[in-house]
């Protein structure tokens, strides 16, 4: 039987509704922008830090972040940490440019009471979880240099606290572990060989206080997993630096100006070009080259290496234009990175397990399911 024409709304009450809806899209698309404003506030001395954080530090600004680990939104020292569970797997979450570790904890748009892997995997896996924030406009060698500081002074703090140790890094976060490994293992061999020299009978020209190597953080070191890591560069600032030269090549103002405001981006976003992960090689003459010195970071030995690396685009487009784009951001060759490449090449006892997960995008690493899996899995 067919609905009364009384029991319909009437064309004009649609359309009244209709007009009513629309009108109201501006207040709560308003509404959301507010909301989310307030969800992201944490963001805004990150994304400053990212983008200019390098001048920020240079004039000593109190926006300028530290490297530290972080507790309930502050910095907290390595000696309030407080660490007892003796021998306790301890994993630590390193975010990427413009981050914060909240990345790894919590997320807007998640669903309710979702929780991201720091949160999950201290629970399921039952291990110790610390989380980083660092600024990411410095030079990736500067953080690296930082990082191996904190984590030997978390190491010589709590000696008895620390079991194995595993770090998470997300993009850049990837590049600062592998920077901090490379300074860590010149600190260890020099401190080893200090050792050795102190310890030598009637030596008088080397003092056995310089020993460091009972405190490095390496023999805890088991894991190490790099979730959308440019270990062979970005493509995108790789493009923002072949358009600045350009721009100023060419020598007219309106190009010179843009060519400028280009070369305004931190430090850490163009080390991101090549992924330059020791001081030497940015403080070279010829840096800016198109092709400039690369300074090879090899893997740790003895330690497993997990490369997560998402593949945006549909798998109907070719091959070459999907492993340009990779997740957006990374570029599949990049992320695998060809110092990870040749088996034969790897030092003593170290592996390199990489996985791809399709239809990902760069963020979206850091919040799904398969790759939370792996974690726990692998850890």
């Amino acid at each position: 039987m067919a609905p009364s024409p009384d029991n319909q709304p009437s064309r004009f009450r649609r359309l009244l509704g209709a007009v009513g809806r629309v009108a109201a899209l501006p207040v709560r698309g308003a509404g959301y922008l507010v909301r989310s404003g307030q969800a992201h506030q944490h963001f805004f001395l990150p994304v400053l830090n990212g983008a200019l954080g390098d001048q920020l530090a240079a004039r000593h600004d109190p926006r300028a972040i530290q490297l530290s680990f972080r507790r309930a939104g502050r910095d907290v020292p390595v000696a309030e940490l407080a660490l007892s569970e003796p021998r306790q797997k301890t994993v630590v979450f390193i975010h990427g440019l413009m981050g914060d570790e909240l990345i790894w904890q919590t997320g807007f748009q998640d669903g309710p009471g979702s929780r991201r892997y720091g949160p999950r995997l201290a629970e399921d896996a039952r291990v110790r979880t610390l989380y980083l924030r660092y600024n990411t406009g410095l030079h990736l060698s500067e953080n690296g240099r930082a990082l191996h500081a904190l984590l030997s002074e978390l190491v010589a703090t709590y000696p008895e606290a620390i079991g194995e140790l595993v770090l998470i890094g997300h993009s850049m976060g990837g590049l600062i572990i592998r920077s901090a490994g490379h300074y860590a293992s010149r600190s260890y061999e020099l401190g080893i060989m200090s050792y050795e020299l102190a310890n030598v009978p009637d030596s008088t020209t080397h003092n056995s206080k310089l020993t460091t190597h009972n405190s490095s953080w390496l023999p805890h070191l088991r894991s190490v997993f790099m979730l959308g890591t440019p270990n062979d560069g970005s493509w995108l600032e790789q493009n923002s630096h072949f358009t600045e030269r350009l721009l100023n090549r060419i020598n007219v103002f309106p190009t010179r100006f843009l060519s400028r405001a280009l070369n305004k981006r931190s430090n850490g976003i163009k080390d991101l070009r090549q992924a330059i992960l020791v001081d030497e090689d940015w403080q070279d003459a010829h840096a800016t080259d198109l092709l400039p010195p690369r300074t090879e970071v090899p893997p740790l030995p003895g330690v497993a290496y997990h490369v997560l690396l998402g593949s945006w685009l549909r798998t109907t487009l070719p091959t070459a234009v999907r492993e340009y784009f990779g997740d957006g951001l990374v570029g599949t060759g990049s992320a695998r990175g060809s110092v990870f490449g040749a088996e034969a090449k790897l030092p003593s006892g170290t592996t390199v397990r990489s996985a791809v997960f399709a239809q990902q995008h760069h963020g979206g690493l850091l919040n799904h399911p398969e790759v939370y899996q792996y974690l726990k899995l692998h850890l």
